[in-house]
C-alpha cells in the first residue's frame, strides 16, 4: 500500500471514526420534572430519600445512578420548555443563540450553527427522535419558514395523537363526532380518549355551537377526577385548560408516554424492516451504523394523569405542602410575582393541594418505569450487537412548583424550577464510573459537547468553537475548569430575567425593559438598582429561597458583585439577539450583537 493512500486513510479515520469506536447513544429527557421526585438525588443532596414534601419512588432512575455518574448539581439555562430544549440541542446559552422563549427561529443567520442531531449525522450516525421535541426550529426556503427534518426518523407526538394511539392530544381538524357533523370545523382541538376508544373534547365553544354534545367536558372531568389549572382571578371550570391532577383514561403502557417507549422498542426490533404505528410507516434500525436516539417524554408535564394503579398507590400518602407567607410575598420581585399570580395555587383547598402533589409524584413514578424499560431495551440491543453504548438521562427540561412560592408551573430562577440533575451511564466505566457523584456545577449546554465528544468529534477544533459547554467526562475526572457559578436567561412569562448561582448565593434581575429584540441592550447597565427588580437568596441559611436579601444593606457588596458579573456575562460577552418574526413566520435574520465585556464568562466569581 503506497504512502499517499495510507495518509488518506488516516485523515478519513480522523474525521469519521469507525462504528466499532463510536458508542450508540440514548438521550432521555423528561418534562417539568422536579429533582426531588428522584430518591437518589434527594439522598445525594440532603441525605434523605424522601422529598421535603414527602414520599416519592424512582427505582429505575435510582438504578441508573448506581450504573453511572450523576451530575447532581446540573442547572438548566432557561426555565421554559422551548428555550431550555434549544440550549441542549445547540449547546449554546440563550443569550448566545438568540433563542430566549417559545419563539420560532431559523438557522439562516450569521449566528446559526449545526444542531446536535445534524452533527451526529455528519459523524455517521443514524438519528432517531421519539416523543416531544420542543425545538421550534425553522429553515427559510423560497422566502418561507418551514420545519427542517432535525432527525432522520421522527416518531413524534403529533403523529401518535393523529393516529389515535394516545390518551390526550390535539386533533388537527375536527369536522364531526360519532358521525354527526359539527356546526363548523375546529382546528387543533384538545381531547382526552378513553380505553374504549371514545374521544372527549373539552371546548366551551364546541358545546355551545353543538348542543347535542353539551355535558361532554363535564363527563370526562368527572370520569377522570380532574383538577384543572385556575387562579383566584380565573376560577376553575370543566373547560379550564391544563390538568394538574386526575387519573389517566388509559392503563399503564397505553398512554402517550407508554407509546413512546413501545415505539422505541419497535424501532430496535425491526432491523432494516418497516413497522406501522396506526397507518403511519416507519423504518427500523440500521445496525450497520451507530445509533443516536433521543426520547422526549411528556411526563410529568400537564396533563398530570397517572394510570389508575399508580394513582392508587399514592392515595395513602399525605404531603407537606409549601406555603406562601406574607413576608415572602412582600419582598418578592415584581417579575416573579407576575409568574406566581399567573399560576397561583396558595388559595387551593387543602385537598386540591394534596391531590396536585400526590398525582404529580405518582405520574413521576409511572414515568420512571418507562425510562427503565427504554434504557434496558437500548442496552440489550447494544450488547447484542457488541457495540459500545452511552445513556444520557436528563431529569427534566426544568422543574415544577407544587405550591412552592405559592404557585404551580415553572419560568423562574428559583432552585425548584432550574435544578435538573443529569446521569450518564456508559459501557466505558473509565469515563463515567459507576456510582460516582459529581457535585461540581454542570449546565445543560454541556450535553451537546459531551455527546459529540463521545461520538468521536474533536470538539477542541475551531469548527466547534460555538459550543458553550464542556465535556462532562472531563468534569467527572476533574480535568475541566471548575465553575464558581452557573448562569441563564429566559423571557417567557416573567419577561427578560437572568440569574447567576453560586454554591452560597443566587442573584437574579430584569435584563431588559421589554422583549423587543435588538433594542435597549444597554438598559441594565444604566438602570437603577431598584429598576433591576433584583432578588438575592442565601442558599446556606435559606435553601428554599424565601427571604429576598437584594435590598438588605448587609448583603449589598455581594449583590453588587453578582450583578456586575451577571451583566457582563449575559449582556456583554458575545450576546446575540435576532428579530425572528412573529409566530411560525420566523424569517428574520438580522443579528444584533453586544460585546462590551468579551471574556467575562470565565467561570470565576469570588464573593468574599
Amino acid at each position: 500500500m503506497n504512502k499517499i493512500l495510507l495518509v488518506f486513510i488516516a485523515l478519513l479515520l480522523a474525521v469519521k471514526p469507525s462504528i466499532a469506536q463510536q458508542p450508540n447513544v440514548l438521550w432521555v429527557l423528561t418534562d417539568d420534572h422536579r429533582y426531588d421526585a428522584i430518591r437518589a438525588f434527594n439522598k445525594m443532596l440532603n441525605g434523605k430519600e424522601e422529598s421535603e414534601l414527602g414520599y416519592v419512588e424512582s427505582p429505575n432512575i435510582d438504578r441508573l445512578t448506581e450504573m453511572g455518574t450523576t451530575f447532581v448539581n446540573a442547572y438548566c439555562q432557561a426555565q421554559g420548555c422551548a428555550p431550555s430544549r434549544a440550549s441542549m440541542h445547540y449547546g449554546r446559552y440563550p443569550f448566545r443563540s438568540g433563542v430566549y422563549e417559545f419563539e420560532y427561529h431559523n438557522n439562516n443567520t450569521e449566528n446559526s450553527y449545526p444542531h446536535l442531531p445534524e452533527q451526529m449525522e455528519q459523524l455517521g450516525y443514524q438519528t432517531l427522535h421519539v416523543g416531544k421535541l420542543g425545538v421550534r426550529l425553522r429553515t427559510i426556503k423560497n422566502g418561507k419558514a418551514v420545519p427542517p427534518n432535525m432527525y432522520q426518523t421522527d416518531i413524534d407526538s403529533k403523529t401518535l395523537a393523529n393516529e389515535g394511539l394516545t390518551e390526550w392530544g390535539k386533533k388537527t381538524l375536527l369536522t364531526e363526532i360519532d358521525g354527526q357533523k359539527l356546526a363548523k370545523p375546529f382546528k387543533n382541538i384538545k381531547f382526552l380518549k378513553t380505553e374504549d376508544g371514545k374521544y372527549y373534547y373539552y371546548t366551551k365553544e364546541l358545546e355551545e355551537q353543538n348542543p347535542q354534545f353539551a355535558g361532554m367536558a363535564q363527563e370526562i372531568y368527572d370520569k377522570c377526577d380532574l383538577l384543572r389549572k385556575h387562579t383566584p382571578k380565573k376560577p376553575e371550570t370543566v373547560f379550564s385548560q391544563g390538568i394538574l391532577a386526575g387519573v389517566s383514561p388509559r392503563p399503564a403502557g397505553k398512554t402517550r408516554d407508554g407509546y413512546y417507549t413501545s415505539s422505541f422498542k419497535d424501532f430496535l426490533k425491526n432491523e432494516n424492516k418497516e413497522f406501522n404505528l396506526g397507518s403511519t410507516t416507519f423504518k427500523g434500525v440500521d445496525p450497520s451504523k451507530p445509533l443516536f436516539c433521543h426520547i422526549g417524554y411528556d411526563f410529568p408535564h400537564t396533563p398530570v394523569l397517572p394510570p389508575a394503579d399508580y394513582r392508587k398507590r399514592f392515595e395513602k400518602y399525605t404531603y407537606n405542602v409549601p406555603e406562601l407567607t406574607d413576608e415572602e410575598w412582600a419582598n418578592m420581585p415584581a417579575q416573579l410575582k407576575k409568574q406566581v399570580n399567573n399560576a397561583y395555587s396558595n388559595e387551593f383547598t387543602d385537598e386540591q393541594k394534596q391531590k396536585m402533589i400526590r398525582d404529580y409524584y405518582a405520574f413521576c413514578a409511572y414515568g420512571d418505569a418507562l425510562v427503565g424499560e427504554a434504557v434496558d431495551a437500548f442496552i440489550a440491543y447494544s450488547k447484542e450487537k457488541k457495540q459500545p453504548w452511552m445513556v444520557v438521562y436528563v431529569n427534566g427540561d426544568h422543574g415544577w412548583k407544587l405550591n412552592d412560592h405559592g404557585a404551580y408551573s415553572k419560568f423562574t430562577p428559583w432552585d425548584v424550577d432550574s435544578h435538573n440533575p443529569i446521569v450518564v451511564v456508559s459501557s466505558d466505566k473509565n469515563k463515567f464510573p459507576a456510582g460516582k457523584v459529581v457535585k461540581d456545577y454542570t449546565e445543560f449546554v454541556d450535553i451537546a459537547p459531551t455527546i459529540l465528544k463521545a461520538a468521536g468529534a474533536n470538539i477542541a477544533h475551531k469548527d466547534f468553537e460555538y459550543l458553550d459547554g464542556m465535556d462532562m467526562a472531563k468534569i467527572a475526572s476533574g480535568k475541566a475548569p471548575k465553575r464558581d457559578y452557573v448562569v441563564g436567561e429566559s423571557h417567557a412569562v416573567t419577561g427578560p430575567r437572568a440569574f447567576i448561582r453560586t454554591q452560597e448565593y443566587v442573584f437574579s434581575m430584569q435584563t431588559r425593559p421589554n422583549k423587543k429584540r435588538g433594542e435597549n441592550l444597554e438598559w441594565a447597565q444604566n438602570a437603577s438598582y431598584k429598576e433591576l427588580d433584583a432578588a438575592l437568596y442565601d442558599m446556606t441559611s435559606d435553601p428554599n429561597e424565601i427571604n429576598n436579601l437584594a435590598y438588605n444593606k448587609k448583603y449589598q457588596k455581594i449583590a453588587d458583585k453578582m450583578r456586575e458579573k451577571l451583566i457582563n456575562v449575559v449582556l456583554g460577552d458575545n450576546r446575540a439577539e435576532v428579530n425572528w418574526g412573529k409566530g411560525t413566520r420566523a424569517v428574520g435574520t438580522k443579528v444584533i450583537k453586544s460585546n462590551f465585556a468579551p471574556g467575562a464568562h470565565d467561570y470565576k466569581l469570588k464573593l468574599k
